[in-house]
């Protein structure tokens, strides 16, 4: 793991926040996190562009603007020094005084983080996740817009501890009207008839960066794709069901809510994936 911190490459032992940062305090902060394939940070232009949205949203001020944290991005993938792994990337509110006061704030804490991540084992993802329904529904736009990707992730982490306590691998998020938003940390696909289908941002999930491009990527290959509302039952009587995310990449689901979803060939995703190692190579930044 390489560590970058507030100006300066440390160790994992040193790479500490103070107690009175409103990162830790209230989850008052954003994060990107990236994917390095081959050598490069994948479709980063996006990812910062996003990062930059999810600042101005909270009110965050990026410290020294988006070219020093590009630059701060690919010096991480540089020190990490390998063609394959993870980057988070962090700022918080900074230190401030007790309080949800903001403007007790001055110095925005700026990380990124390189590693390598795996999120599920081998097996799991050859065979396909288990996935239940989370008794946890995803909160309104006008509460908190899950399109910006905030340091506060409780709803995603308690879908995701309910679904481990069930015995099942991810959740399955829904939104206030009982439509699909997401899973846990990743978009939701269906197949259907040889359409592809994924509910809009707008029924509760991120604009994630890889469900973009798996959507790009159906296209090129001639794949009807369409967003819609979905429901639990959509899934359950899809031909295919996947989830897709920077961490996750693309990923089949095997059962929901202990039924079978789909087959066990996934024809319309192994071609996606097919499509994904490759556009992953045309889409990146070297470093």
């Amino acid at each position: 793991m390489k560590i970058w911190m507030n100006g300066k490459f440390v160790a994992r032992e040193d790479a500490n926040v103070s107690v009175l940062d409103h990162g830790l305090l209230y989850g008052d902060g954003i994060f990107e996190g990236m994917r390095i394939y081959g050598g490069k940070v994948f479709r980063l232009p996006d990812h910062l562009h996003r990062f930059e949205t999810s600042a101005k949203a909270t009110g965050i001020e990026l410290p020294g603007g988006l070219d020093a944290i590009k630059k701060v991005v690919l010096d991480t993938a540089r020190e990490f020094g390998q063609t394959e792994g993870y980057l988070r990337l962090i700022v918080t509110r900074g230190v401030g005084e007790l309080g949800v006061d903001p403007t007790t704030c001055s110095n925005p804490t700026l990380i990124c983080l390189a590693d390598g991540i795996r999120l599920f084992a081998p097996e799991k993802l050859k065979k396909g996740l288990d996935m239940v329904t989370s008794s946890y529904r995803r909160p309104a736009a006008d509460a908190v817009d899950p399109r910006v990707k905030s340091l506060n992730y409780l709803n995603n982490v308690l879908a995701k501890r309910e679904a481990k306590l069930r015995g099942a691998d991810e959740a399955l998020i829904l939104n206030q009207a009982g439509l699909v938003a997401e899973a846990s940390v990743a978009n939701v696909f269906i197949v259907r008839n040889e359409e592809l289908l994924t509910p809009p941002v707008t029924d509760g999930s991120l604009s994630g960066i890889t469900r973009d491009s798996i959507i790009e990527i159906a296209k090129s290959l001639n794949i009807k794709t369409r967003e819609c509302h979905l429901g639990r039952f959509d899934l359950l009587g899809a031909d295919e069901v996947f989830i897709t995310g920077s961490g996750a990449k693309v990923v089949p689901i095997a059962t929901l809510d202990g039924q079978q979803t789909g087959g066990l060939e996934r024809p319309v995703m192994t071609r996606l994936v097919e499509g994904f190692e490759q556009y992953t190579l045309e889409h990146g930044t070297a470093f």
